[in-house]
């Protein structure tokens, strides 16, 4: 038998309604203060309770025999009407109350499970909540006799941080309730996406009794930022507020982030306003699941078979007036198709009956002591078995309790447009627990496509740049720096460039190292081609003159000054200008011994002629002086080749010592940076080089002092005169190419040596046989020895 009456009020309180639901036989009853006020969903609610209570009651494996009985307070969403029903329930100061009920399923807010929880605390009554979610909730010292089907917002604030490092958002705004509800939100988000490159770009609080200023503020911030995605954490009506001031301004390109506390929130798909700003809308809901049979229950509903239901009565009237059947009425309260809340309340019910089967389970039924009577129930000992339950409800889910707290679970849902401009509700993924599951081709962004949304604060650095971070601002803004030569980064948002290894290069892009390009001085270049060019006119010119000398070899000019010199000086001048194309291509080893060795033997040649040619001129004119006539005997003809041959001995043996214990080898020369790298000789032995060098440095030193002595004596041609010039010529090129050398660069290095080589062979070729060729050819008459010899 069902009957409605009222429980008298206290302290000026209006009535508060109660329905009591009396069963023959064993019975147990449950309190339940709901938030009723005749509004569609919270009756939803109560009849998905009683839709539990009567699957359960007729179950023969679920509590056999045992009956769940109820009882109705309405709190109206009052926490003072909330108080008084649970004290009356926990009291059984109930005319229809036989004994004190041991649960009480309630608490329609965090505030009001926290309100609950202190008074029913004490009396270890346990408290089932089907919709609170504050993660505080979760403190079994301060809450030990709270449960409920409702997961801990900490779960919904993963899911979307989650949500935006998967779709890459950097740069969000954020909009919360200026309570622990927002700022639990902005905390654990900004928990989960440390470190991940995901910033706040600014966080706007929303107070319910300034709603107005508050949302007209956050509306501007939006409007200012240039942050595209805007995460939300507030109740539906002040979301509502925040639309309206968005619509004024025009803001209607932003994708926002929902909240379960407005993500399927009717009112708001169903305004006009809402279609116009937040269209694409990506939220996190409490999650549905359907209730067989329920949808056929409800449509069953008539206050003509429940006469004694005022509630149903009082509500029909209100929302259907004369209406005889629910069949084919649409309504939030008939309306089956995504049960959140109502399928929260669905599984306290069971999880009570659970609990309570557990309870009155006898194992041992010789020993009744172990048996509870469904007459005297403790409250403490169902809570005991509350926290120990678990069980798979009729959808096939697991139930269990991890103190306070069931499994977390969400659906995703994303606002999409309807043809006629509406929107609707579309199922895209699902939570559980730190699993995310996303149909993201399923998804309609704000642009109404299938573009993800970009919402960062700097564009990500390509590769071959590095994350440079800007000062005093966030880390999601920075600047992007090229990396520097040799060094790379082949990966989209780089903190750092890598440097290549030793043997590579970085590539343009500076996104790949690559090996280093051998560079080298070959005949195929501009360079190459010019001094090869030069050094073989030289070589030509050298045999030109050596024809002319051999055409007139019987000449005063020819033969002054010993002519097998002369035309062994040609000989070393015309090694001197070949030499130097042996410094030209790619280096080899052979290359590298050959090169110094010829360079270094053909200008001792040279410069030993050119020395015994000034030791014969000082010796012939110091034999012409009294007692001095043995003089020249010392440097005749043998004497003056064995005097060359001697002196240039000398330098193969060093090159021969230098070349044998440390020649020179290619090497790539990695000193220099760029992709391009000189492979040229490297010297492993400075000595042997430098001993080389001036071992022809010392001869060309002692024939400049020699010739300088010998430069005033009387002679119309004396040839001291030439070597004195063709040897200051010599010893300056030589000295400027020790600095040209060391500072030129690469390939450059070989070049500055070849020039010496060509500028001082030049230097010698022209200085001592341009006046010789000159007299032969064009002035015959000078060319005799009465000439040569008077002055």
């Amino acid at each position: 038998m069902q009957r409605l009456s009222t429980y008298p009020s206290k302290k000026g309180l209006p009535p508060v309604p109660r329905r009591d639901l009396g069963f023959q036989g064993s019975k147990v009853t449950l309190g339940v203060p709901w938030p009723l006020c005749l509004e569609n969903l919270p009756l939803q609610y109560v009849h998905a309770m009683l839709f539990a209570l009567e699957e359960i009651n007729h179950s023969t494996t679920l509590l056999p025999g045992v009956k769940l009985g109820y009882h109705i307070r309405d709190s109206c969403a009052l926490h003072p009407w909330a108080m008084q029903a649970a004290l009356s329930l926990v009291g059984g100061d109930s005319p229809s109350c036989d004994q004190p009920v041991p649960l009480i399923i309630g608490g329609s807010s965090s505030i009001a499970a926290k309100i609950l929880c202190s008074i029913l605390g004490p009396l270890s009554v346990p408290l089932m909540s089907y919709t609170s979610s504050c993660p505080c909730l979760s403190d079994r010292q301060k809450f030990p006799n709270f449960f409920r089907t409702m997961p801990s917002d900490i779960y919904q604030a993963r899911a979307i941080a989650q949500l935006a490092m998967r779709f890459n958002w950097t740069w969000i705004g954020a909009v919360v309730a200026n309570n622990d509800y927002g700022h639990m939100a902005v905390k654990v988000f900004q928990e989960e996406t440390q470190g991940k490159g995901v910033c706040l770009a600014f966080v706007k609080t929303l107070q319910r009794e300034n709603i107005v200023s508050d949302a007209r503020s956050a509306a501007l911030t939006i409007q200012a930022s240039t942050a595209t995605v805007i995460l939300i954490f507030s109740w539906y009506t002040d979301v509502r507020e925040l639309f309206l001031q968005l619509d004024k301004i025009n803001v209607t390109d932003r994708q926002f982030l929902a909240s379960e506390a407005w993500s399927t929130s009717g009112n708001l798909l169903q305004s006009l306003v809402t279609s116009r700003v937040a269209s694409g809308v990506l939220g996190v809901a409490i999650r549905s699941s359907p209730i067989p049979g329920f949808e056929n229950y409800l449509k069953s509903l008539n206050p003509s078979r429940h006469p004694e239901d005022e509630f149903l009565k009082e509500f029909w009237e209100n929302e259907f007036g004369w209406t005889e059947s629910l069949e084919g009425v649409q309504n939030l309260f008939t309306d089956t198709s995504q049960l959140r809340v109502t399928y929260n309340v669905y599984l306290a019910v069971y999880a009570a009956a659970h609990a309570l089967h557990s309870l009155l389970s006898c194992p041992n039924k010789d020993n009744s002591s172990t048996c509870s009577s469904p007459k005297n129930i403790k409250p403490i000992e169902l809570l005991q078995r509350l926290d120990i339950v678990n069980f798979t409800t009729p959808q096939g889910e697991l139930l269990y309790f991890d103190g306070a707290d069931v499994p977390a679970k969400y659906d995703l849902v994303n606002w999409q447009a309807n043809p006629d401009g509406s929107q609707k509700l579309v199922l895209i993924g699902r939570v559980d627990g730190f699993d995310l599951q996303l149909n993201e081709s399923a998804i309609q962004w704000s642009t109404g496509s299938n573009q993800v949304p970009v919402s960062v604060c700097s564009e990500g650095c390509p590769p071959g740049t590095r994350k440079a971070n800007r000062k005093g601002e966030p880390i999601c803004c920075f600047d992007c720096i090229p990396c520097a030569d040799g060094e790379i980064s082949n990966k989209t948002g780089s903190l750092h460039c890598d440097r290549c290894p030793l043997e590579f290069w970085s590539n343009v892009k500076r996104t790949a190292c690559v090996r280093h390009q051998l560079d080298f001085l070959s005949f195929n270049e501009t360079l190459g081609i010019t001094l090869t060019t030069v050094a073989a006119s030289g070589a030509a010119v050298t045999t030109a003159v050596f024809v002319v000398f051999i055409c007139y070899h019987q000449t005063p000019m020819v033969r002054a000054n010993n002519s097998e010199l002369s035309f062994l000086l040609l000989v070393s001048l015309k090694l001197c200008f070949l030499c130097s194309l042996v410094f030209i291509g790619r280096p080899s080893a052979w290359a590298c011994r050959f090169q110094q060795a010829a360079f270094g033997i053909s200008f001792v040649l040279c410069v030993s002629c050119l020395q015994v040619k000034t030791i014969v001129v000082l010796a012939a004119f110091r034999s012409a002086r009294p007692g001095a006539g043995a003089l020249m005997k010392w440097f005749g003809p043998n004497q003056q080749r064995g005097s060359v041959c001697l002196f240039t001995c000398i330098q193969v043996i060093i090159c021969i010592i230098w070349l044998s214990l440390s020649p020179p080898e290619p090497q790539a020369d990695l000193d220099i940076p760029g992709l391009q790298v000189t492979l040229k000789c490297a010297m492993a032995s400075v000595v042997g080089f430098s001993l080389v060098l001036g071992y022809i440095g010392l001869l060309a030193c002692t024939c400049l002092l020699l010739a300088f002595l010998a430069r005033k004596l009387p002679d119309n041609f004396n040839e001291a005169k030439l070597i004195t010039f063709s040897m200051l010529i010599f010893c300056a090129v030589w000295i400027a190419f020790v600095p040209a050398y060391v500072s030129s660069p690469g390939k450059y290095a070989v070049a500055v040596e070849i020039f010496a080589i060509l500028a001082s062979s030049y230097g010698l070729l022209l200085c001592i046989f341009a006046p010789k060729c000159f007299i032969i050819l064009l002035r015959p008459e000078k060319n005799t020895k009465k000439h040569l010899m008077g002055r």
